[in-house]
């Protein structure tokens, strides 16, 4: 019994060991708090009001900075949802749009290659602008809980 207990807890040991993605694990990786006010000046200095939609931005703001809307693609920033959005999903959505689709009823956001039309802003926007925009971006989301479907219960 005393082998099969020590086995197991090896066996174990080693499963979780193994879940490490080496080199690419996001394990460490950590960036500072942001100003969420730099943050919205971020948003309308890189125009992402052309394709973003954010309930807190106002459109006289966004009219002040002439911005022209893309004529097919209007992406909902927020909202609720009924799993977290992490501040690691809202950073690599901005480093990385082509990572993950959110909205994949929404053809014109991908290009012919399947790649998002999201412009890559990783070489004109600092990584404090990143930061403070995810900052801005990350309370726009409300976690609600999920309903369940209540059935009637019929008996036998």
């Amino acid at each position: 019994m005393k082998y099969t207990l020590l086995t197991l807890l090896i066996i174990m040991s080693l499963t979780l060991l193994s879940c490490s993605k080496g080199v690419d694990s996001p394990r460490g990786f950590s960036l500072p708090k942001g100003n969420v006010d730099s943050g919205k000046k971020v948003f309308l200095k890189f125009n992402c009001s052309a394709c973003h939609t954010l309930n807190n931005v106002n459109d006289i703001e966004i009219a002040e900075e002439n911005v022209e809307k893309h004529p097919t693609i209007a992406i909902t920033i927020g909202g609720n949802k009924t799993q977290i959005v992490t501040y690691a999903e809202l950073v690599t959505s901005v480093i990385n749009p082509s990572h993950k689709f959110s909205s994949p009823y929404l053809p014109a956001a991908k290009a012919a290659n399947g790649q998002s039309n999201m412009k890559i802003f990783n070489d004109v926007m600092t990584v404090t602008e990143l930061i403070d925009l995810v900052s801005f971006l990350q309370p726009n989301y409300q976690l609600v809980p999920y309903k369940h479907t209540k059935y009637q219960y019929y008996p036998h």
